[in-house]
């Protein structure tokens, strides 16, 4: 009986520690919108009201489009922020569908991917009034 008593609470313990660890993991991965730079949240006010609710490896990936925002050039700079500012509009299925589509598109051939990227540029040449 001491015996499972003991590693229960072996156990239990272990377990905090392991949760603790976590969350202090997960801290250092996720900062919180107030502990990013002036120039990082300029970059991603967009998310400033979902920030500290995103799961930390989209941190990581905004955070990393944050750094290469000013090597980017200005027509860049004005798609990422129209994509951002899409991006908190649309609903958590629309998310989901626009991911699938992202990683449909990954998974085809160079030669596929540029193709459709030329029926995609062909489509926006045409004028609205046309179609």
């Amino acid at each position: 009986m001491a015996f499972t008593r003991y590693a229960v609470v072996s156990l239990l313990i272990f377990c905090a520690l392991l949760s603790a660890h976590v969350s202090i993991a997960d801290e250092i991965a996720s900062p919180a919108w107030a502990s990013l730079s002036d120039d990082e949240r300029k970059v991603l006010a967009p998310l400033a009201s979902e920030w500290d609710n995103m799961r930390p490896w989209q941190h990581e990936r905004m955070l990393e489009i944050a750094r290469d925002y000013p090597k980017m050039t200005s027509e860049r700079q004005e798609r990422v922020q129209k994509r951002l500012s899409d991006w908190t509009r649309m609903t958590p299925f629309e998310r989901e569908n626009a991911r699938k589509r992202y990683h449909q598109f990954k998974s085809l051939s160079p030669e596929k991917r540029e193709e459709l990227r030329r029926k995609w540029r062909e489509l926006k040449a045409v004028p609205e009034d046309a179609n």
